[in-house]
């Protein structure tokens, strides 16, 4: 049995614990959180056997196996890198960190160490990506033209102009770092190596200190592939999510018209003489088990971590993916920054 600790009581307890329960190989046997009552009183309420008072006497607790992180990037990185250093494996949240220097430590922790580390990178994990990844790989579109990714939403953070990690680059999220992070993995589980980027970044009219709710960019993949990105955290009745892959051959369009983060998503597909787009019905039964969606993807990623940890291999997505990510988001904040095109070099 894998005895799993978590660091997190609102996330963690209520995405991750369920998720983790999922799978009979791991008990989860304590659980920790900044509010050290609040923590406690969770911890009773959902059957885990230990609350913690801090976050670092469950990291030093030998009884616990592996450490899952719900925490904000600026904490994240010592509480990874203490695990990795007691020799937990440890199950991350995206983006890894406020920035590039502090993911560092963390990848050397990782190789230090060679404890597995996922990282929660959940949109590859809906079996409707999983179809259209197949179609690309495939070579239904045949050489691919260009990418277009629209996200529209309006989430709980920016309605009510909260100061938090969500809504500031500065402390390694707003829509960069908290949404954007996803499509750049994404973006390159489908496409390949983005090569090229070019962002702006925008906050809310009005703001005594600028959040960052906004993002536009644009870019190129190592394949000479065009992108282009939209993603706002500010839009009242937005349009939801849409991944738009056109080819030579053919297009597939993924749409989520809800403000649900994982649950509603549409796969169409249409390759020449088409002339239409035609809906792939894909059975997904047990996102539909969970009241909150994002339990089911996590459970998938769950399953690979404890698969990682009996078996001593390195799960995908890990800390390489992590970084990657991390990078790309460190290069468009440098665009943004410059004003111009950055390129995006070897880490």
């Amino acid at each position: 049995m894998i005895r799993l600790g978590i660091v997190g009581s609102n996330f963690g307890r209520n995405v991750l614990l369920p998720a983790f329960r999922t799978d009979p190989r791991c008990a989860v046997t304590a659980l920790a959180g900044s509010d050290a009552a609040k923590a406690a009183r969770l911890a009773q309420e959902s059957g885990v056997a230990r609350a913690c008072k801090t976050w670092r006497e469950l990291v030093d607790d030998p009884s616990i196996d592996a450490v899952a992180i719900a925490a904000p990037p600026a904490l994240q990185p010592e509480i990874a890198v203490r695990a990795l250093g007691k020799g937990k494996a440890v199950f991350a949240e995206k983006p890894l960190a406020p920035g590039v220097a502090e993911a560092t430590h963390m990848v050397d922790a990782a190789k230090a160490s060679r404890r597995p580390v996922m990282v929660d990178f959940e949109f590859p994990e809906l079996p409707t990506w999983q179809r259209a990844k197949a179609l690309l790989d495939e070579g239904a579109l045949g050489a691919l033209r260009h990418v277009v990714v629209t996200w529209q939403v309006e989430n709980y953070a920016t309605l009510h102009r909260l100061r938090s990690w969500k809504t500031s680059s500065e402390d390694g999220g707003g829509a960069l770092g908290n949404l954007v992070s996803h499509c750049f993995h994404y973006l390159e589980y489908f496409c390949g190596p983005i090569e090229s980027l070019s962002a702006r970044l925008f906050g809310l009219p009005g703001e005594e200190r600028p959040s960052e709710s906004i993002v536009a960019l644009s870019g190129a993949f190592a394949s000479g592939t065009g992108l282009s990105l939209s993603m706002s955290a500010a839009s009242y009745l937005g349009s939801g999510h849409r991944l738009e892959i056109y080819g030579e051959d053919g297009t597939l369009t993924l749409v989520n018209p809800s403000a649900d983060y994982m649950r509603g998503f549409e796969l169409r597909f249409a390759r020449r003489p088409a002339t239409a787009l035609e809906r792939i019905d894909i059975a997904y039964p047990e996102q539909d088990r969970y009241p909150d969606s994002r339990i089911a993807p996590i459970a998938r990623l769950a399953a690979r971590f404890l698969d990682a940890i009996e078996q001593g291999t390195t799960p995908s997505p890990g800390i390489r993916e992590g970084f990657r990510v991390q990078h790309l988001i460190e290069t468009a904040r440098l665009s943004h920054d410059l004003g111009e095109t950055v390129t995006v070099d070897d880490e």
